[in-house]
């Protein structure tokens, strides 16, 4: 319940003055089809489900991490803007702005109060 109401406010906050949250869309890989060799035959259709994030710069945790690279960001995303659980095999896409792109997560885990996920994500597209 808490968090519904803290995405609606943010939401609201967010679309009257320009952010911090914005509009993006979490997309997990579709399944393949192989064939009886293995080769896959086709990838499958994506997933998408709309949601609401903030980008943010890496914690000291993130940075702690092996693998780290400057680039990195920390990204948060409502979790009652997302219609399913999120995980790291999930992308974000922005479609404008900033942080436009897409976004692979290296790191997904849900926050301590229970709001949202928190992510640590690479720019790749």
């Amino acid at each position: 319940m808490f968090d519904q109401i803290f995405a609606n406010l943010t939401k609201g906050f967010s679309d009257q003055f320009g952010g911090p949250f914005v509009a993006a869309e979490a997309v997990w890989p579709g399944v393949a089809v192989k064939d009886p060799g293995g080769s896959v035959v086709w990838p499958g259709t994506p997933v998408r489900y709309p949601c609401r994030a903030q980008f943010d710069t890496a914690t000291q945790a993130m940075r702690a991490t092996e693998g780290f690279l400057e680039t990195d960001v920390r990204v948060l995303v409502l979790a009652a803007t997302l219609a399913v659980p999120l995980d790291s095999m999930a992308q974000i896409r922005v479609a404008e702005g900033q942080y436009a792109g897409v976004w692979a997560l290296l790191s997904c885990a849900r926050d301590p109060v229970g709001i949202g996920y928190e992510c640590r994500a690479r720019r790749i597209g």
